[in-house]
Protein backbone atom coordinates (compact mmCIF):
# COMPACT_ATOMS: atom_id res chain seq x y z
CA UNK A 1 0.00 0.00 0.00
CA UNK A 2 1.75 3.55 -1.01
CA UNK A 3 -1.62 5.48 -0.83
CA UNK A 4 -1.04 7.22 2.42
CA UNK A 5 1.32 10.17 3.70
CA UNK A 6 3.06 11.02 6.90
CA UNK A 7 3.66 14.27 8.09
CA UNK A 8 7.24 13.49 9.34
CA UNK A 9 10.40 14.65 11.47
CA UNK A 10 13.34 12.26 11.20
CA UNK A 11 14.14 13.86 14.27
CA UNK A 12 11.42 13.22 16.62
CA UNK A 13 11.35 9.09 17.68
CA UNK A 14 7.63 9.51 17.47
CA UNK A 15 7.37 10.03 14.24
CA UNK A 16 10.18 7.25 13.37
CA UNK A 17 8.74 4.59 15.47
CA UNK A 18 5.39 5.58 13.33
CA UNK A 19 6.96 5.29 9.63
CA UNK A 20 8.68 1.74 10.68
CA UNK A 21 5.55 0.45 11.88
CA UNK A 22 3.75 1.23 8.69
CA UNK A 23 6.53 0.16 7.07
CA UNK A 24 6.19 -3.11 9.42
CA UNK A 25 2.71 -3.54 8.09
CA UNK A 26 3.37 -3.46 4.46
CA UNK A 27 2.65 0.47 3.80
CA UNK A 28 5.14 2.55 2.38
CA UNK A 29 3.94 5.79 2.81
CA UNK A 30 4.42 9.20 1.15
CA UNK A 31 7.17 11.11 3.05
CA UNK A 32 6.03 14.69 3.65
CA UNK A 33 9.18 16.28 5.64
CA UNK A 34 7.09 18.69 6.77
CA UNK A 35 9.38 21.53 8.16
CA UNK A 36 10.99 21.97 4.48
CA UNK A 37 7.69 21.56 2.50
CA UNK A 38 5.12 22.83 4.68
CA UNK A 39 1.67 21.54 3.44
CA UNK A 40 -0.97 23.92 1.99
CA UNK A 41 -4.06 25.35 3.91
CA UNK A 42 -5.92 22.83 1.45
CA UNK A 43 -4.06 20.23 2.63
CA UNK A 44 -3.83 21.38 6.34
CA UNK A 45 -7.82 21.50 6.27
CA UNK A 46 -8.13 17.84 4.42
CA UNK A 47 -6.36 16.78 7.36
CA UNK A 48 -8.49 17.92 9.51
CA UNK A 49 -11.33 17.36 8.05
CA UNK A 50 -10.42 13.43 7.85
CA UNK A 51 -9.04 13.64 11.83
CA UNK A 52 -12.46 15.44 12.75
CA UNK A 53 -10.95 17.46 14.82
CA UNK A 54 -10.48 21.80 15.00
CA UNK A 55 -6.92 23.03 13.73
CA UNK A 56 -5.87 23.48 17.27
CA UNK A 57 -6.39 20.38 18.45
CA UNK A 58 -3.19 19.65 16.33
CA UNK A 59 -1.38 22.08 17.38
CA UNK A 60 1.91 21.72 19.69
CA UNK A 61 1.20 24.44 22.22
CA UNK A 62 4.77 23.91 23.82
CA UNK A 63 6.67 24.72 20.66
CA UNK A 64 8.19 28.23 21.26
CA UNK A 65 6.58 29.78 17.72
CA UNK A 66 2.98 28.78 19.10
CA UNK A 67 3.37 31.99 21.23
CA UNK A 68 5.77 33.90 18.91
CA UNK A 69 3.46 32.84 15.71
CA UNK A 70 -0.01 34.43 17.89
CA UNK A 71 -1.24 31.16 18.10
CA UNK A 72 -2.52 31.45 21.40
CA UNK A 73 -4.41 34.09 20.32
CA UNK A 74 -8.23 32.19 21.11
CA UNK A 75 -9.70 35.14 19.38
CA UNK A 76 -8.47 33.81 16.06
CA UNK A 77 -10.92 31.85 13.49
CA UNK A 78 -9.89 28.02 12.05
CA UNK A 79 -8.78 29.70 8.60
CA UNK A 80 -6.55 32.08 10.35
CA UNK A 81 -4.75 28.76 12.58
CA UNK A 82 -4.38 27.27 9.19
CA UNK A 83 -2.69 30.47 7.44
CA UNK A 84 -0.48 30.38 10.53
CA UNK A 85 0.26 26.44 10.45
CA UNK A 86 1.53 26.94 6.69
CA UNK A 87 3.70 29.33 7.95
CA UNK A 88 4.94 28.19 11.64
CA UNK A 89 4.97 24.17 10.24
CA UNK A 90 6.78 23.30 13.92
CA UNK A 91 3.59 24.36 15.55
CA UNK A 92 1.91 21.17 13.33
CA UNK A 93 1.37 17.78 15.45
CA UNK A 94 3.39 14.70 14.80
CA UNK A 95 3.63 12.54 12.73
CA UNK A 96 0.22 12.53 11.25
CA UNK A 97 -0.43 10.23 8.70
CA UNK A 98 -3.28 10.41 6.43
CA UNK A 99 -4.90 8.90 3.11
CA UNK A 100 -8.20 9.70 0.92
CA UNK A 101 -10.34 8.84 3.68
CA UNK A 102 -8.70 8.77 6.88
CA UNK A 103 -6.19 10.57 9.13
CA UNK A 104 -4.48 9.55 12.55
CA UNK A 105 -1.93 11.44 14.79
CA UNK A 106 0.99 8.57 15.28
CA UNK A 107 0.70 9.38 19.31
CA UNK A 108 0.98 6.61 20.08
CA UNK A 109 2.03 5.40 16.82
CA UNK A 110 0.10 2.35 17.30
CA UNK A 111 -2.58 5.02 16.83
CA UNK A 112 -2.41 4.54 12.74
CA UNK A 113 -3.13 0.90 12.66
CA UNK A 114 -6.66 2.19 12.99
CA UNK A 115 -6.71 3.06 9.71
CA UNK A 116 -4.11 0.81 7.78
CA UNK A 117 -6.47 -2.08 8.26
Amino acid sequence: MSDFNILHNPRCSKSRQTLELLQENGVEPTIVKYLETPPSEQEISNIVKLLGVKPRDILRKKEAEYKESGLDNQELNDQEVIKLMVKYPKVIERPIVYSGNAAAVGRPPENVLNIIK
